[in-house]
This record gives C-alpha cells, sequence and structure tokens, in this order.
C-alpha cells in the first residue's frame, strides 16, 4: 500500500522533462568532506592518508560534535536519539506531512578512507544549505539523519538503524568490546541504554527514506556512468566451519599419517569460491578469518576455525550456497579425515529498493543529464532497515576502481557533486505533488 501511495504522489507531481533541479554548491561539499576527514587522520597525515574513525572512539564523538555545529549554522537543530543517531529537522510549510528522511554514517573501518558515509553524510547537510541558500521551502519536512555505529561493532553493523527499526538483539547491550561494555560506549556518544527502545521509528512514520552513498564496487567506474541507481541491498549468510585434525610433530609425523586441519581448511576456501562461481549472477562467497591451532611452525595443525560469508541479492540462492557448504564440508572430512562441520550463524536481510523510488531517481538523473544504471548493493546500509519502515531508495556514485574501505577509497570531486545534485533533485520531485495527491 505504501508504495502505491509514493507512485501515486510522483504521478502528481508532473514534473517537465525538460524542468532540470537545482544544484549544490560542488565547492562547499568539498569542503565539508574534507573537514570532517580532519576526524580520525593519522598523525601528521594528510587527506590521502584516510581515517580510522571507529565507532564510539574518540575520534567519532569529536566528528559527532562538528556535524552537530554544522546543523547549528544550518539552522537544523540537532538531537541525539536514545540508539546514539543524530537528527536535524527542517520544517516543511505544510507541518502535518510526513519527513522525507535521508542521510548516513560519518563513522569507519580501521584505516579507511573519506568517502564511505561520509559523503552522503555531508551531502545531506549540502542540500539544507542549498535550500536555505535558495530560499525554498518544501512541503514536507526534511529530516536529516547520521545513524551510529553503521560499520560492525560489537559484533554487529548498522548499529542505530536496527535500534531504530526495533532489531537489535537481545542482550546486545551487555556485549563486551576491548573491556568497554556497549551501553557504556553508547552512553559516550550521547546515547541511553535505558530508554533503547524509544529510539525506534513507527512503520510508515516517514514518506520516504533516500541514502547518497558511494558505490564500493567497480561497476559504475568501467562502465563510466556517474549515476548509480540501487536495485536492491543484498542478503548476507554467515556461517562458521569448525576443523578438527590432530596436532603433531611436524617432523616425525609421515605425511600420510597426517590429519592436518589447515589442509582441510585450505579445500573448503577453495570449495567456497567454487560454490560462488557455479552459476551466473553476481552472487559472492568469502572466507575472511582463519584462527589456526597451534599456529606453530614445527606442529601439524590440530583445528581451525573460519568464517564464511555468502552474499546475493536473492535470499534464496544465498541459502542454496549454505546448504552446498554442508554437503562439500562432508567430502572433505571424509578425504582428509578430519572432522569439517559448517554451522550457520546469522543471516543480514537485504531489501529491495522501492520501484518508485528508482523511477524517481531515474528520472531526476535524466533531466540533469547524468548517464544512469540500474544496480545491486553488495554492501549492507543503514537503508536496508529503513525498508522495513517505509519506502527505501540508494544512490549510488562511482568508486575509483572499486576500492573502499581503505586510504585509497577515492570518487571523483564531479561525481560526488553529481550525486548530491540527484540527491536534491528527488526530495523535490517527492515534495511536489497537486493538491489532489496523496499522503
Amino acid at each position: 500500500m505504501r508504495g502505491l501511495i509514493l507512485a501515486s504522489l510522483l504521478a502528481a507531481a508532473g514534473a517537465a522533462p525538460t524542468d532540470v533541479p537545482p544544484r549544490v554548491n560542488a565547492a562547499r561539499l568539498r569542503q565539508r568532506i574534507e573537514a570532517l576527514s580532519v576526524f580520525g587522520r593519522p598523525a601528521g597525515g594528510s587527506f590521502a592518508d584516510g581515517v580510522s574513525r571507529t565507532a564510539f572512539s574518540d575520534a567519532d564523538v569529536a566528528a559527532r560534535a562538528y556535524v552537530m555545529d554544522e546543523m547549528r549554522a544550518l539552522g537544523l537543530e540537532p538531537r541525539i536519539d536514545p540508539a546514539g543517531n543524530i537528527l536535524g529537522r527542517r520544517a516543511g510549510s505544510e507541518a502535518s506531512l510526513k519527513p522525507i528522511l535521508f542521510g548516513s554514517h560519518i563513522d569507519s573501518v580501521k584505516g579507511g578512507g573519506n568517502f564511505d558515509g561520509d559523503y552522503g553524510s555531508m551531502a545531506a547537510l549540502e542540500v539544507i544549505a542549498t535550500l536555505e541558500e535558495m530560499g525554498l521551502r518544501p512541503r514536507h519536512p526534511l529530516e536529516v539523519v547520521i545513524w551510529a555505529a553503521e560499520e560492525s561493532s560489537y559484533g554487529s553493523g548498522i548499529n542505530g538503524s536496527r535500534a531504530a527499526a526495533g532489531q537489535l538483539d537481545p542482550g546486545e547491550l551487555e556485549r563486551v568490546q576491548d573491556g568497554i561494555v556497549k551501553a557504556d560506549a553508547l552512553r559516550r556518544i550521547g546515547g541511553d541504554p535505558a530508554r533503547i527502545g524509544e529510539a525506534r521509528r513507527g512503520e510508515g512514520s516517514f514518506l520516504c527514506y533516500l541514502e547518497l552513498h558511494i558505490e564500493q564496487g567497480g561497476k559504475l567506474d568501467r562502465a563510466g556512468i556517474p549515476i548509480g541507481v540501487v536495485e536492491g541491498i543484498v542478503t548476507i549468510d554467515d556461517h562458521e566451519v569448525s576443523v578438527g585434525g590432530f596436532a603433531n610433530h611436524a617432523g616425525t609425523t609421515p605425511m600420510p599419517d597426517r590429519r592436518d586441519a589447515l589442509v582441510a581448511a585450505a579445500q573448503v576456501v577453495l570449495a567456497v569460491r567454487e560454490i560462488a562461481t557455479a552459476e551466473a549472477g553476481p552472487q559472492v562467497g568469502t572466507v575472511g578469518r582463519l584462527n589456526v591451532s597451534p599456529n606453530a611452525p614445527n606442529v601439524v595443525p590440530g583445528s581451525v576455525q573460519m568464517t564464511v560469508e555468502f552474499r546475493d541479492l536473492s535470499g534464496e540462492k544465498v541459502a542454496r550456497m549454505g546448504e552446498a557448504l554442508r554437503v562439500r564440508a562432508a567430502e572433505i572430512a571424509e578425504r582428509t579425515g578430519t572432522e569439517v562441520v559448517a554451522r550457520f550463524t546469522s543471516r543480514h536481510e537485504g531489501a529491495r529498493a522501492d520501484a518508485a523510488l528508482q523511477s524517481a531517481i531515474e528520472a531526476t538523473a535524466s533531466r540533469l543529464g547524468l548517464r544512469h544504471m540500474r544496480l545491486p548493493s553488495g554492501a549492507y546500509h543503514d537503508a536496508q532497515m529503513m525498508a522495513r519502515l517505509g519506502p527505501m531508495g540508494m544512490i549510488f556514485v562511482p568508486s575509483l576502481g572499486g576500492i573502499s574501505h581503505s586510504p585509497r577509497e577515492l570518487t571523483r570531486w564531479e561525481d560526488c557533486a553529481s550525486g548530491a545534485d540527484v540527491l536534491l533533485g528527488t526530495i523535490l520531485a517527492l515534495d511536489r505533488r497537486s493538491a489532489q495527491g496523496a499522503e
């Protein structure tokens, strides 16, 4: 139903194809991104050296204070919800209408770049700055959100948006990382664990959610296309594989007598790759971590613990790959004389972008003379949580060389400006409708 309502709003907007949307101040957007990069930058480093602004760190706290100061300068009085999310609302000309929600995150991985999350967050502020500068007051309230702890922290990612969607795990606030309880870390950024339930947003409480982000992959860059229209965010299934062999002396144990856990684990690694490439499609499989025991140069490995992750837009396909892993694990165990157990641990459900929002983004890009293509997101984003509550859309811009989560993460400044232009134009198109349009 909510998709039909949004579609009717778009149909009512009636913007002519020649009606070119306004553009943001590209130089000011760049200045915002560069200013944010100071927080978490290596000592004595430059913009090119990237940033380590992990969630709840000193750098994260300082960056959040900077962002809230920027919000205040734009007339947005920021507030922090109990989950640590920063929200700034700009009133619309019709107070009774639902807000258009948009934003991203500013926390990073260790040794990350200056565009993942930062770009979409600073572009959201630039949209507000442009509207203020032009004296434009959309009918709908506009709500900028800076999500807390999007990157993996305390064993989970998209922490702030999961709280907003009511998807926190039982006991999650009692988890400990680096000797600090998560509840205490949350207090550090202004959250309130005792009131965490109040961070939950109601279904249908906003007109739509939009997120502008770098692709973090190489499709747009290879194609030379500046705008990606996200079809959806992939489902991610995580597995743990335990390999049990027998630790023994490396010099005195003959090769035929060995029950080498690392040899079996190596075959699991290859099996994951074969499973992911067994059928056509964009699906991926990754072994990201191995812990070898006893991890000594003169001992045959006795055990290995490893992680396996499968991703695809199709949840069914992801499940099939997990089942194939369990079959291959049994075969490898028999062949190597070891015990290989693959255990499913968690699923991050994917989310489809709203069809009407995809069309609105495409129409805006076309009116701006920007080429565009549809593509899935292989990484998780806060947008997938918001898709549980209302229509969701995402705009991608190219990542040079497909590099992300690295100091070498880079997006051309002209592409940054183009993406922000599309975000601004899409917001205005969504806001505009005839007096007879539905809400």
